[in-house]
């Protein structure tokens, strides 16, 4: 499990201690839990006086290998999403079919996870809260076995960017990381400055793959037709 728990600790990074992280902290001693925090502050606030600080955290339990979590400075939002890393061995020579977001039903799937988990359960001690908690799996299991459908992983990878492309990104995300930290105009002049080139690069390049598509249609085939279907699917603004 992880996210923002809103329990704060040093032992995962935080610079100090509330009830919360106290409670989290014995009750993962008692029950073998392991809490990992990354290095590096998740939360930067906008005001320059606040203390940037580690609210982001996740929790595992009898894992073989460790967790690792890697702050992503991709964003300008105050709060950091950050990148869970797993070590694992998969039985699977391709990947399996996974579920489809896009076209889930969503009152049946609100209905079914009702109907399996109650709203406001009743949680007096540590174990009627491992059974909520099982239970609430098992109720969003079903949910998405019953009322998501499945869709196939694409068989193509997508093309990586160009090395020139990649190497204005990389000094953006350092620039913007020290600007989260420091809020000097300076830096981020600097990093709109970047935002801007990287942003026109990645359009220009998407232009120039629509056109080399368009060109490589061909009339005699069936290439033209299904890209005639494909626009005539795309909703207009």
């Amino acid at each position: 499990m992880a996210g923002d728990l809103h329990a704060k600790h040093v032992e995962w990074n935080y610079r100090l201690i509330t009830k919360r992280g106290r409670l989290l902290s014995g009750y993962a001693v008692k029950n073998s839990y392991l809490i990992y925090g990354p290095n590096t502050p998740t939360a930067v606030p906008y005001n320059p006086s606040a203390t940037p600080n580690v609210l982001d955290i996740a929790i595992s339990k009898d894992l073989v290998s460790p967790v690792y979590l890697t702050t992503c400075f991709v964003l300008s939002s105050d709060h950091i999403p950050i990148l869970i890393d797993k070590p694992c061995r998969s039985p699977f020579l391709t990947p399996p079919d996974r579920p489809d977001m896009r076209r889930i039903d969503s009152p049946n799937f609100q209905a079914c996870l009702e109907a399996g988990h109650p709203s406001n359960p009743d949680l007096p001690n540590e174990v009627a809260i491992d059974t909520c908690v099982k239970e609430l799996s098992s109720a969003i299991s079903k949910a998405l076995t019953d009322y998501t459908p499945k869709c196939c992983p694409r068989a193509e990878t997508q093309p990586s960017l160009p090395v020139h492309i990649q190497d204005e990104i990389t000094p953006e995300n350092q620039l913007r990381r020290q600007w989260q930290i420091t809020r000097g105009p300076s830096l981020k002049a600097d990093v709109n400055l970047l935002q801007r080139s990287v942003t026109n690069q990645l359009n220009k390049r998407r232009n120039d793959q629509w056109s080399n598509t368009l060109e490589s249609l061909d009339p005699e085939n069936q290439s033209l037709w299904k890209m005639t279907r494909w626009v005539k699917r795309i909703p207009t603004p």
